[in-house]
């Protein structure tokens, strides 16, 4: 029997998934698969892709099951675990200056404060990793057991800056660590945190040249400008992007871009949407993004959902609302493309939209993104303007799968405050569409 510290808590159960059909339930526990002890998600993952298993589960009243599957190679069992890696998360021993955890305002809940460096989680999931939390067993395991994609925050190849950048000894490490992943074929996509001053200009450079080299295994770049609040007493001084540096770094980009479409094929090297927004450019059209590599790092994010919306607004007949009138809450970063839309409904069916741009008071001013926007501010800054009758929030403003902001105020709080309901939209512009006219 194993020990009680190799139980693994069952989390989910998928309905109809043979794990469910053979009656395991969330609140189980996975104790062995064929007799293998599980380390952790990657254990599992290989151990299930034999034909037959043998799955020993502890029940919630502490009874044993053996349950013997017989499956395709491909099929699941259908369990997800907590935590998801099926082992602690490793947190990050870095102290970057431009960390946007250490910026948190003071008595936010403790899961807020929890700095994530686990490389399970970047192939599981897409976190980006500082390679610096890698011991060299994990390095060989990634290596051996062809890890691949794996994200990585590089922020600059300069060995010696990036140890000052992150305050860590190992930082300097990075391109050894790369130059493994490459002979055994892993592929990363990596970002770039640009802070005027420190890693832009000949240091930026300098990076992408380091990275463009190593072309086979870097997939795609993103370069994002720093993130500040105002919350950083004590910590590096750092400024935000002015409009001419941002078109500094798009300029520098470009050439880039071009460069590697030559050499390579590919764009390879992406700005994010706020450097487009910063520097007062249009954002470009959905052809620059390729395939959209970079899409969680808002990489193409505007490009994307205006496509989504063109396409649904062109299948839609036409038709008179000119009594529906409605609202939508947005960062200040978004509010000129949203309000364009808005503009678009407007002139097309009648609906009247008032888009207001949420001041951040919560992290203060130079904050500007939607997903940062908290139910406190939205409440405050709304409470005397003029809402129709439903208020739509983009969904990214609340943590997945919830209705809580993060100032821990809840969807719920709003509509009482302000009484009016309140619609949450994915970040897709056809759903967008489809939200503001019909609701």
């Amino acid at each position: 029997m194993q020990t009680e510290n190799k139980r693994h808590y069952i989390s989910k159960v998928e309905p109809g998934s043979i794990a469910s059909e053979m009656g395991v339930e969330k609140g189980d526990y996975l104790l062995s698969i064929n007799g293998e002890k599980i380390v952790d998600i990657l254990d599992y993952m290989s151990l299930i892709s034999q034909e037959k298993l043998e799955v020993l589960i502890q029940k919630g009243n502490g009874a044993q099951w053996i349950l013997d599957i017989e499956k395709d190679i491909d099929d699941d069992l259908g369990l997800s675990f907590d935590p998801p890696t099926m082992d602690r998360h490793r947190s990050c021993y870095n102290k970057c200056i431009f960390c946007f955890i250490d910026q948190l305002p003071p008595h936010v809940r403790p899961t807020m404060c929890f700095k994530d460096d686990d490389w399970r989680l970047s192939f599981l999931m897409g976190n980006y990793i500082t390679l610096t939390n890698l011991s060299e067993e994990d390095i060989e395991r990634i290596t051996n057991l062809r890890i691949s994609p794996l994200y990585v925050s590089v922020h600059t190849t300069n060995p010696e800056l990036r140890r000052r950048m992150m305050n860590n000894k190992k930082a300097g490490e990075v391109l050894n660590i790369l130059d493994r992943f490459q002979k055994a074929g892993i592929m990363i996509n990596c970002q770039i945190v640009l802070c005027p001053g420190w890693n832009d200009g000949k240091e930026l450079e300098r990076t992408l040249n380091d990275l463009w080299e190593r072309r086979d295994l870097v997939q795609s770049v993103a370069a994002v400008p720093v993130g500040l609040t105002k919350y950083r007493e004590g910590l590096a001084p750092l400024r935000p992007f002015s409009k001419e540096e941002a078109n500094c770094v798009l300029d520098q980009i470009d050439k880039w871009q071009k460069r590697c479409k030559m050499e390579g094929g590919r764009t390879f090297i992406f700005p994010a949407d706020e450097f487009f927004i910063l520097a007062d450019r249009p954002i470009p059209p959905y052809e620059y993004y390729e395939d959209f590599p970079q899409l969680d790092n808002g990489v193409g994010l505007i490009s994307k959902f205006r496509a989504q919306f063109q396409m649904a607004i062109e299948s839609m007949d036409e038709e008179n609302m000119s009594d529906r009138e409605v609202s939508i809450a947005t960062g200040v970063s978004a509010y000129n493309f949203i309000n364009s839309l808005a503009h678009v409904i407007g002139e097309r069916f009648g609906v009247k939209v008032h888009v207001y741009a949420i001041p951040n008071r919560f992290f203060g001013n130079t904050v500007t993104v939607a997903g940062l926007v908290v139910g406190g501010d939205i409440i405050d800054y709304l409470k005397d303007k003029q809402l129709g009758s439903k208020l739509f929030i983009p969904e990214v403003m609340l943590r997945y799968g919830e209705r809580v902001f993060l100032d821990d105020s809840t969807v719920e709080d709003v509509e009482r405050a302000l009484d009016i309901p309140v619609g949450i939209i994915p970040i897709d512009g056809g759903a967008f569409l489809h939200a503001i006219i019909h609701g």
